[in-house]
């Protein structure tokens, strides 16, 4: 019997985040109900709670992983019982942006298909959720010595699998990965599992150090925030042919942007704050053909490459998780993802005890 009521962390304003009783979601004959065991605190939910650009009251969180506890009577490739990972953005497959694999510009992917109830914003800040019969082609399965914690990674690895294909690179080219938190990580361990030299930065050696059992290559410091050459770890600096963005830093962009030879690219993957301006010398992008790239969000058409890489452990994300929040302190989760320490990556929410 399932409880009329549950516990979620609501937004209900600028940086107002609040344990409530809210009910339970009632799921329909094409939807399942999942009971949330962990849930990832995402950047883009972080700005969104911080700068209230979308108005309250919502429940945030869409890296979800749990397990269905209901079945609608026209779903038949679930059953309950079963641990997913949940995947909160699917395309239609037919508009224009679909035919150029532009899925993130698609209308219906703009939808959230995963809630807790209001308006619909992945809801994995509370207990249950329920996931709307457009997203389930994006539902994994997780395989039984999998954890839960593992399954609600794939949809932030998803983000970077996209991104690293958006780039042309061939094994032996060299790539600088700017800022190695946990997106940067997997930045720095995917490209190297195609074959490529990875020179990781970062402001903390902790992180550096991490970098390099993830695959860098080389390491190096970056720039304190006051603008002072900071020292350097490793060898000289690499010809590059490519960089990639996991900070948003207009001087990091303006050191890729001189860093990179000619024809290679630059991929901006952390500026997503809208009304940034920065000067661009576009010479370097006409003459010297250098390509400046955006990625942003997931392609669910990559789940099972993802899930593939997540859970053979090829790429290992259990080392990125460094701490976790039971439910009622999601706000302090959301605050220390939002100012991490040195010892921070990534903040899971959740009463799972695996």
């Amino acid at each position: 019997m399932l409880p009329k009521t549950m516990r979620a962390a609501v937004y209900r304003g600028p940086n107002d985040l609040r344990l409530e009783t809210v009910p339970v979601p009632r799921p329909g004959p094409d939807d399942l109900l999942v009971k949330v065991a962990v849930c990832g605190v995402c950047p883009t939910d972080i700005k969104k709670i911080q700068y209230g650009t979308v108005p309250p009251p919502r429940i945030f969180g869409h890296e979800t992983a749990g397990t269905i506890v209901r079945v609608g009577a026209r779903v038949h490739d679930f059953r309950v019982g079963e641990r997913v990972a949940l995947h909160h953005h699917v395309p239609c497959l037919d508009c224009h942006a679909c035919r150029h694999r532009a899925f993130a510009q698609c209308e219906t992917y703009k939808r959230t298909g995963v809630t807790a109830g209001f308006e619909p914003a992945g809801g994995g800040f509370a207990e249950f959720v329920r996931v709307l019969p457009f997203v389930r082609p994006g539902v994994v399965k997780i395989p039984a010595r999998n954890s839960f914690a593992e399954g609600a990674m794939l949809e932030p690895v998803n983000t970077v699998l996209k991104a690293v294909k958006r780039l042309s690179l061939l094994p032996g080219d060299a790539v600088l990965v700017a800022g190695q938190g946990p997106i940067g990580l997997m930045f720095t361990r995917l490209l190297q599992l195609r074959g490529l030299n990875v020179l990781a930065t970062d402001l903390l050696e902790t992180r550096l150090r991490l970098a390099k059992k993830f695959g860098a290559k080389w390491t190096r410091l970056a720039q304190s925030k006051a603008g002072n050459p900071a020292s350097k770890v490793g060898p000289p600096r690499p010809v590059l042919d490519a960089a990639v963005l996991a900070v948003p830093s207009d001087a990091a962009l303006q050191e890729a942007l001189h860093r990179v030879r000619g024809a290679g690219q630059v991929l901006l993957f952390a500026h997503t704050k809208r009304g940034a301006l920065t000067e661009l010398d576009l010479a370097s992008v006409c003459v010297d053909e250098k390509d400046l790239l955006g990625s942003y969000s997931a392609d669910f058409t990559l789940q099972r490459e993802v899930a593939r890489l997540v859970f053979s452990r090829q790429l290992d994300v259990r080392s990125l998780i460094t701490h976790r929040f039971p439910l009622e302190q999601a706000a302090a989760a959301v605050a220390l993802a939002a100012r991490p320490t040195p010892d921070s990556l990534k903040i899971l929410v959740g009463d799972a005890t695996e």
